[in-house]
């Protein structure tokens, strides 16, 4: 039987034994399954800085967790060895929600204050990112999400109860732009709005040179988050040559920096990355 995923805007229609866009749900016997639930690809101790999150515990670690896939296709995405590949020949190994909870209560004295679900999109796990969330905050620890943004309403509303910070991308300000990487402005921002009312939230713009490297397209962003809450922090950052952006020159240091400048006329705190 025929099944649409209502995971993110995509809505993939999927037949029996097909996979959706993301690479990580499948139609079996009818019905939508979680492929990539429990896992995990990556898995590291981190600075919470590197989320980036810069007024979430500042100084703290927090453990990584990434699995494969993503519903985006960036053609500059910094992890494509993870979110690109192809689940039948992902090398990950399983992790229960119940073992990576305990492996983050283990690294407590390591200064780890919780679990990251991040390097792939998470979201297009979000079974797991919920089992898993829930075990960690009885246990007193903190959940952050890193995301592009794209699910649906209802999956953030799912989620919100256990997260207690997000990193959501705002890959730029333009619909037509948000087209080209397969996503969906309106969304990405619907998404925003309601994340910034239930948890702490902060964003990261890369900067890819001739795309979203205007001056007038980054004020209009701030803007638009200062009306969210101009207390948002905004990272700025730069782009290097990945994946099918081999031969595109890395952002000019000076851009990233000019752009900084024109942000914080509307946002308390903007930072700049990979400078």
């Amino acid at each position: 039987m025929e099944k649409i995923c209502q995971t993110c805007m995509h809505h993939c229609r999927l037949k029996p034994g097909q996979w959706g866009i993301c690479r990580a749900r499948k139609n079996e016997g009818g019905e939508i399954v979680c492929k990539n639930y429990g896992r995990i690809s990556s898995l590291a101790l981190d600075p919470i800085e590197k989320k980036p999150l810069r007024r979430f515990f500042p100084g703290s670690k927090i453990l990584s967790a990434g699995s494969f896939g993503c519903n985006l296709r960036c053609p500059f995405c910094q992890n494509y060895e993870i979110s690109m590949i192809k689940p039948e020949i992902s090398a990950d190994s399983y992790l229960s929600p119940r073992e990576l909870s305990d492996i983050a209560v283990k690294c407590r004295e390591k200064g780890n204050i919780g679990v990251a679900f991040t390097y792939n999109e998470p979201l297009v796990g979000w079974e797991y990112v919920l089992d898993t969330a829930r075990l960690v905050r009885k246990a007193g620890m903190k959940n952050v999400l890193v995301t592009n943004g794209t699910a649906s309403p209802e999956i953030l509303e799912e989620l919100l109860p256990y997260i207690d910070a997000m990193n959501i991308d705002l890959k730029g300000f333009q619909e037509e732009y948000y087209k080209k990487l397969g996503g969906s402005f309106s969304v990405v921002k619907e998404f925003i709005i309601r994340a910034a009312a239930g948890c702490h939230v902060e964003l990261t713009t890369l900067i890819v040179p001739g795309e979203n490297d205007s001056v007038r397209e980054m004020e209009d962003e701030a803007r638009w988050i200062a009306s969210v809450d101009r207390e948002i922090p905004l990272h700025i950052s730069r782009f290097f040559p990945r994946y099918q952006m081999e031969d595109t020159a890395a952002t000019k240091v000076e851009n990233v920096y000019e752009l900084a400048d024109a942000a914080r006329k509307y946002l308390e705190y903007v930072y700049t990355g990979n400078c």
